[in-house]
């Protein structure tokens, strides 16, 4: 007999499904083409995957973006697709995006290590831009100087604040490409008025005329601009934006070899199957304001850098959990108990509300009812009860004890931060392990083939770690 509110028909009747990434074969979800089912009964859960094909097409898709933008409105400058390292700095990741021409952006002192580390093997080149960002400690200075002094160069080193330009002054050999981070104001519902990292937009001038202009040891090349909150078609994104195109002009104008703006701050990525973001038009809208500003200051337009990690590598990474049981606390409320945490394995659900795609493997065919998803931890913040469109969630109802195949389910698009946060490979909350991750490319004949990167934690490698 047929189920009359199956939970295919409430996502068939609420999204359009199926859509990019996401399918049903054989009454199990396929993402991206990968059979998920072969992966559990391969594997086991919990389980996390990375989707590496899909790195270099969000690669592809931005860059053709900015250039097709550029070349529709006669734009004169070029465009530099850098990958912001925080994101993931795990070497499959790295080794991914530096297959398609991408550069880099760094945060911290051991992003320098890496680096060199990436050098050695030849995934980089000493022309490779690299856009050191952040606020610098010794150490951090200590590698920048090292690269640039070593012969890499196109090292761009960002200036958080007035009194870094000394360091560089002291110890970098030669001339030295700089670049100007300008504070922006945060969004009008923030704790700050404005960010901490940057200089303030009164000094900046002041900073460059006083500091950079007749010092022959310096070259301005860039001026950077970030908004935390990313790219994003609202009134406070395109004032920031219009601040800082501004200032440029103003500096452009006392300088020959200034000709780069850094938009910093990613463009969003799905974080559900109702998602809509018109990447066309807020990159055609980007390029206009730039150019427009430029005609005005009569100044020629400069290249357009992006530092892009959330985007291009959020969408390649998945979490996928068994239901181990289900609980039902009182008369509303059911609990699917999953084999792993919420907290440790995808830390943003609860340390910044972050949603993100979550669909069921199997099942697809049975009822749907509303649950609260509990993960292992004994901590009351382990939970998932609350989609991006909606403050509930729904999944497949089913019976523990008659169903011979339990309930799996995925959170996807989680490739960003996710590993960084929880801390890989480290101590968990409730010494619960982390989950075994899986690799998922394409062999030179275009095959989908997996491999295991990590199993999970064990006793023994935790145990170590706290000296026992």
């Amino acid at each position: 007999m047929a189920v009359p509110n199956r939970y295919f028909d409430l996502i068939d009747q609420t999204f359009y499904f199926p859509q990019e990434g996401f399918d049903i074969e054989d009454g199990y979800l396929a993402f991206n083409g990968v059979p998920l089912i072969y992966l559990i009964r391969k594997y086991g859960t919990p389980l996390k995957l990375t989707y590496l094909p899909k790195i270099g097409s969000q690669v592809k898709k931005a860059r053709n973006l900015f250039t097709r933008a550029m070349k529709s409105v006669g734009y004169r400058g070029k465009y530099y697709y850098c990958y912001c390292t925080k994101s993931s700095h795990f070497s499959y990741v790295l080794n991914e995006v530096l297959k398609h021409d991408v550069h880099i952006e760094t945060s911290s002192a051991f992003d320098i290590d890496l680096i060199r580390r990436l050098y050695k093997k030849g995934k980089l080149t000493k022309e490779t831009i690299v856009v050191c960002n952040g606020f610098k400690t010794e150490g951090y200075l200590e590698r920048i100087t090292a690269l640039i002094n070593d012969g890499f160069e196109n090292v761009i080193p960002i200036c958080d604040n007035m009194r870094e330009i000394e360091y560089y002054e002291q110890h970098v050999r030669g001339k030295c490409k700089i670049g100007i981070r300008v504070a922006t104001e945060e969004e009008p519902n923030f704790e700050f008025y404005t960010s901490r990292l940057g200089i303030r937009n009164a000094d900046v001038a002041r900073f460059f005329h006083e500091k950079i202009k007749d010092n022959p040891k310096f070259e301005l090349k860039m001026l950077h601009f970030f908004v935390d909150t990313g790219i994003k078609d609202t009134l406070y994104y395109w004032g920031e934006l219009k601040k800082a195109i501004k200032l440029y002009g103003e500096i452009k104008q006392h300088s020959k070899s200034l000709n780069a703006i850094n938009i910093g701050g990613g463009m969003p990525i799905r974080n559900s199957l109702g998602f809509e973001f018109d990447y066309k038009y807020m990159v055609k809208e980007i390029v206009n304001l730039i150019l427009q500003a430029c005609e005005e200051d009569e100044v020629p337009e400069p290249d357009i850098f992006t530092e892009f990690g959330k985007y291009t590598v959020g969408e390649s990474g998945a979490a996928i959990f068994s239901v181990l049981d289900q609980k039902l606390q009182n008369d509303a409320e059911m609990w699917y108990m999953i084999d792993n945490s919420l907290m440790t394995t995808l830390p943003d659900t609860w340390g910044i509300s972050e949603r993100f795609i979550l669909l069921p493997i199997n099942k697809w065919h049975n009822d749907y009812r509303r649950v609260n998803i509990g993960g292992l931890s004994c901590d009351n913040s382990d939970y998932y009860n609350s989609e991006v469109h909606e403050s509930q969630v729904y999944l497949p109802a089913y019976d523990p004890g008659a169903d011979t195949e339990p309930l799996y389910l995925g959170f996807f698009h989680t490739g960003a931060y996710q590993d960084s946060i929880s801390g890989y490979g480290g101590i968990k909350h409730c010494l619960i392990p982390s989950p075994k991750h899986v690799i998922i490319y394409k062999n030179s004949q275009g095959n989908i083939v997996d491999k295991l990167y990590q199993p999970e934690q064990t006793a023994e490698e935790m145990l170590k770690i706290l000296g026992y």
